[in-house]
């Protein structure tokens, strides 16, 4: 997650814990998470649970499920493949370009890409041994 200094680090459950404070001020809040163990930790269920918010974990093994692994495959298309950079200075304001036109420029491509609509199967058949 960036910090306001610009410098990057990798999530903690102090972070997510931070991050339930944002949306505490509305009525009911389900927070989508995966299974990564900061997220489950006793300490983010408790912050979670004082504040009123729900928790949602998204099974196991599931990238196709969680909406950001979605955009980054957008992102990483679009700004990574096939294209090199002379640096980090030189990529980043590639990502954050490409970021700041999701709902302008990305905006169509995004919809289909970024939806709730997953595929069922009501008789899904399995073979056992």
């Amino acid at each position: 997650m960036a910090q306001e200094s610009g410098l990057t680090t990798s999530p903690d459950r102090t972070t997510v814990c931070h991050l339930c404070q944002y949306p505490a001020i509305l009525s009911h809040i389900t927070l989508v998470l995966d299974n990564a163990c900061y997220q489950r930790c006793a300490l983010v269920q408790s912050v979670a649970d004082t504040l009123g918010i729900e928790l949602l974990y998204l099974p196991a093994y599931s990238p196709n499920l969680n909406l950001i692994e979605r955009l980054w495959k957008f992102v990483k298309k679009h700004c990574l493949y096939s294209k090199c950079y002379t640096d980090f200075s030189a990529f980043t304001p590639a990502i954050e370009d490409c970021l700041v036109h999701t709902q302008t420029m990305h905006k169509q491509a995004l919809r289909s890409l970024l939806t709730l609509d997953f595929q069922s199967f009501k008789k899904a058949q399995s073979l056992t041994m």
